[in-house]
């Protein structure tokens, strides 16, 4: 006798989601919600486009299904969240953001998890290999994400914006938090560390934003080179969540250390609850972390303070952030 009110909907929409996550990257590709615009029909869409009216039809009614697009009669409309997220003329658009998200280098690690779930950690190195050109993919892809969480950075610290300061900015990848820095302390000098090869394009953001002349490289590896001893900001956005506890502890000295006496640490990372299972998409980064890191993870902010209190920080707060999915913990000595 079957159970009432079950279904096997979850399992098979769970089995397939991989079609979604590649309509979304084809959709993005031809650019079909820029096209639409106030709407378009499958016809328009593939004249604009170039693409076959069969495949448009069914590539925009599987969009419709998933709530992406609305569909009225023949003609297809973007909805709000697309027309935000999704159209290229949106100041905030989002769909660069495929290119990393949907790379081969991030989806490959899910092939082995479960020998990954077996054993507790990734077979290898994975994200953290040093000079992984999948960071290049990731700042040429993830920029238009950080404009409105890193100004909201900007606003955590005490500092007055007319001062001189020193921002280290840690795995600055993009190096648009440092950016944003610069732009908001016109005396700040900004000292951006990652990998040489990621580095490039930072300085060519830094550039084309008119504060090359107080953009500074440091190549290397955050766990080895110099990083000083008088920064007024430090900056370590998404960089935390790819280590053990203890790496992150070793990792927070340094940042002590680098910091001067009135220094504060700016961490943005995901940030479950304490049940670890909500929010949801900041709860589920933990799997994330496990297919792709040896030893990382989605930590709570209890677990995060309790880091930067080991590293010798004496105080930690967390804000939670407009518009994004991520928190912000800002430390002090």
């Amino acid at each position: 006798m079957s159970e009432p009110n079950v279904s096997p909907e979850l399992f098979f929409e769970t089995a397939n989601s991989y079609q979604k996550s590649a309509a979304l990257k084809t959709a993005v590709e031809l650019e079909i919600f820029t096209l639409i615009g106030e709407g378009a029909t499958a016809q328009d869409l593939a004249r604009r486009s170039g693409a076959s009216q069969r495949g448009i039809r069914v590539l925009c009614d599987f969009l419709v299904i998933h709530g992406f697009l609305q569909k009225q009669a023949d003609t297809y409309k973007n909805t709000a969240d697309s027309a935000v997220f999704l159209n290229k003329t949106s100041p905030a658009y989002l769909g660069s953001a495929v290119e990393f998200l949907l790379s081969h280098e991030l989806m490959s690690s899910f092939d082995h998890l479960t020998e990954t779930v077996r054993k507790g950690t990734f077979i290898s190195e994975g994200l953290i290999a040093p000079e992984n050109p999948v960071w290049v993919t990731f700042a040429r892809s993830m920029t238009a994400l950080t404009a409105s969480v890193a100004d909201q950075l900007t606003k955590l610290t005490s500092v007055r914006e007319d001062k001189t300061i020193r921002v280290l900015d840690i795995a600055a990848g993009h190096g648009m938090f440092g950016i944003a820095f610069a732009r908001r302390y016109p005396k700040a000098q900004i000292y951006a560390l990652d990998w040489q090869n990621v580095l490039q394009l930072a300085e060519e953001n830094a550039e084309k934003a008119g504060v090359r002349e107080r953009f500074h490289k440091i190549p290397g590896s955050a766990f080895d080179v110099e990083l000083g001893t008088d920064c007024e900001v430090a900056l370590i956005t998404n960089f935390l969540h790819h280590f053990d506890r203890e790496t992150c502890v070793q990792f927070l000295r340094r940042i002590y250390t680098a910091l001067g006496p009135e220094g504060k640490a700016i961490t943005l990372e995901f940030v479950p609850n304490d049940d670890r299972v909500t929010p949801k998409l900041a709860a589920s980064f933990a799997m994330i972390m496990m297919a792709e890191t040896p030893g990382g993870d989605a930590y709570t902010f209890r677990e995060l303070e309790r880091m930067h209190l080991d590293a010798g920080f004496s105080r930690c707060t967390l804000h939670q952030l407009q518009q994004s999915i991520q928190s912000a913990i800002v430390a002090e000595k």
